[in-house]
């Protein structure tokens, strides 16, 4: 969906970001983290790339490897979380993902919002119209056989 597509896969890694990010920053072990994070993706591409993800990282590999092998995510967010890993914020790097990804969602949704407006304006005046011309349709023609 050209659209509607966009805005789904950016709610999804931003799903994704905030629960990875709020996991790892609570102490929960990454394995068990991804773990968890897989299961309430809500997204089934999503949920495949992190299951590569878990397998590397149980392999003993970094996480933006199978991110970027995916082909799911954006360079930038695969780009924050290899210096998340490099410097150890991780978290941080993730939450600073979502953050960024759920105000361009924000942003997205406002504009098909403000495209939506004038649509359903012009919907509504050609349902009154027509029922205005259905009603003085009959009148007219009446008046037309009276004037004869």
């Amino acid at each position: 969906m050209p659209v509607l597509g966009d805005v789904v896969r950016k709610v999804a890694i931003a799903r994704f970001s905030r629960t990875l990010g709020t996991l790892v920053s609570s102490g929960v072990p990454i394995l068990q983290a991804l773990n968890i994070v897989k299961e309430t993706a809500g997204n089934v591409i999503l949920t495949a790339a992190i299951e590569k993800v878990y397998d590397a990282v149980k392999e003993g590999e970094t996480i933006t490897k199978p991110l970027e092998a995916s082909g799911v995510f954006p360079p930038m967010v695969i780009s924050m979380i290899d210096i998340g890993e490099e410097t150890g914020a991780l978290p941080e790097m993730l939450v600073r993902i979502a953050d960024v990804y759920e105000e361009e969602v924000d942003n997205a949704v406002t504009a098909m919002t403000s495209l939506l407006e004038p649509v359903m304006i012009v919907f509504l005046a050609v349902i009154v119209g027509s029922i205005v011309i259905a009603m003085f349709l009959p009148l007219i023609k009446m008046m037309d056989k009276l004037g004869q």
